[in-house]
């Protein structure tokens, strides 16, 4: 069975919402990233997104969630300070991805 994929560069983002799923399963040590690499892969693919006019990128990613239990030591939010600094933009950072402060972060997306 062939699985046919569009490349991001085959679709028209402006003003469109773009949902990326991302790997930023990076190593941290006392909640700081040690190692950067994945977040860095993923720069060139999200700033496309943003400079071909998307109205905003969600990314999804996770760390663990041993028993489907929230576990502070797994919290993205290392990685979303990581990307602000990268990008030089605001990151909204969501403890989770899915509920009412989801889809409230959402529909207040420009």
């Amino acid at each position: 069975m062939a699985l046919n994929k569009l490349s991001i560069d085959k679709l028209s983002l402006a003003g469109k919402r773009v949902f990326m799923r991302v790997d930023f399963n990076v190593p941290l040590k006392d909640g700081k990233i040690t190692n950067n690499q994945r977040i860095v892969a993923a720069l060139e693919t999200i700033k496309y997104a943003l400079d071909k006019g998307a109205k905003s990128v969600v990314l999804c990613s996770h760390l663990g969630r041993p028993d489907g239990s929230k576990i502070l030591k797994f919290t993205l939010a290392p990685v979303a300070e990581e990307l602000k600094t990268l990008l030089k933009r605001e990151v909204v950072f969501l403890p989770d991805c899915v509920g009412p402060e989801v889809e409230h972060s959402l529909a207040r997306t420009p």
